[in-house]
């Protein structure tokens, strides 16, 4: 194989791993997103004297 295929043959690997690289964090990021609107959602509907106290009779 010559340099200039070689040269080639690497750039085009290092951009593709490169873009797989940009893709991934793009999708962390939305995954936290949805998850910090998920906790809110969550705590926005919880009542707060829920759990509070306890009645039993036996």
């Amino acid at each position: 194989m010559d340099i200039a295929a070689l040269s080639t043959s690497m750039s085009q690997s290092s951009l593709a791993q490169a873009v797989g690289i940009r893709v991934l964090n793009m999708a962390k990021e939305q995954a936290e997103g949805q998850a910090q609107n998920m906790v809110q959602l969550i705590q926005q509907s919880m009542d707060p004297n829920l759990g509070r106290k306890l009645d039993i009779s036996i």
